[in-house]
């Protein structure tokens, strides 16, 4: 599963090209990790991007 619970970042689709440009599909992934995180009041798991992680959008629970 790669979604951002919060932000709903996912793959992203793309095509690759080489140096003689020849195309082909190819994916994007996001840096999604799983976290504890305060949830409604409650610590819960999550998965979230290193994005979020980092702009502190997600509260994370201390253990």
């Amino acid at each position: 599963m790669a979604k951002c619970s919060y932000c709903d970042k996912g793959v992203s689709f793309g095509i690759r090209v080489s140096h003689s440009h020849r195309r082909s599909n190819r994916t994007w992934k996001p840096n999604v990790k799983r976290v504890a995180a305060i949830v409604d009041g409650s610590p819960k798991r999550v998965h979230v991007c290193t994005r979020c992680l980092r702009s502190g959008k997600v509260e994370r629970a201390v253990k």
